[in-house]
């Protein structure tokens, strides 16, 4: 598996994870907004934090493309 595709697994089950969603419901969110298009584009500073940091980020993400 690519490292890509690895992280952007870690980043939707930690999403899940925080937010106690099933997995339907954390990928039905990650393709709405495209969150998976801005992993794979914030990658190279995202995988470099923790956990909590990334949902946190995330979080902000989606915040901002429903405003």
């Amino acid at each position: 598996m690519d490292k890509l595709l690895a992280f952007k697994i870690f980043c939707l089950e930690s999403y899940k994870a925080v937010h106690n969603l099933s997995g339907k419901a954390a990928i039905e969110i990650f393709c709405k907004y495209k969150v998976f298009d801005y992993i794979a584009l914030c990658y190279d500073v995202l995988h470099s934090t923790g956990r909590l940091f990334i949902v946190g980020d995330i979080d902000g993400f989606i915040a901002n493309r429903t405003a």
